[in-house]
């Protein structure tokens, strides 16, 4: 997806970056473009601009790393078997899936065709879980409501 690949140049990062090296890279660049330093209104305001994207480019990189999804597996794994889906909607590339359980997660990539054949799937859940679920690089964009 392009997005992915925009933010990974954007941190000058390659897609085997490892956590500690996305918040290395983040931190360095942070401090050398964060809106304080600037005395200047248009030299701070660039800052602002350029830090808001680096600070957009970390959480979503953060958000779909190979060490992020394994802390979240187990969860994951639970929804994706356990819950079905509520609503789908497609849109350049990403389909974002709702599921009953109240998670939401969003797949990248997924080809049109793909979509096509979910939308006329007789099980869309069954369809999903086995041509969706495990071959798209996913994030969890809503996480399930905790009980107290």
């Amino acid at each position: 997806m392009k997005k992915i690949v925009d933010y990974r140049k954007l941190l000058n990062v390659d897609k085997n970056a490892e956590l500690k090296e996305l918040k290395t890279v983040y931190r360095t660049l942070m401090k050398d473009c964060h809106p304080d330093k600037f005395q200047q209104e248009e030299e701070r305001l660039d800052a602002e601009s350029r830090s808001k994207e680096i600070i957009e480019a970390y959480h979503f990189l953060v958000s779909i790393a190979p060490e992020t999804r394994d802390q979240n597996l187990e969860t994951y794994t639970q929804t994706i078997t356990n819950s079905n889906i509520q609503d789908f909607e497609f849109k350049q590339q990403v389909l974002n899936v709702t599921f009953f359980d109240g998670s939401a997660y969003e797949y990248f990539d997924v080809p049109r065709a793909i979509y096509v054949k979910l939308v006329n799937a007789d099980s869309p859940g069954r369809f999903a879980r086995r041509h969706i679920f495990s071959d798209f690089p996913y994030r969890n964009v809503a996480r399930v409501a905790e009980t107290a």
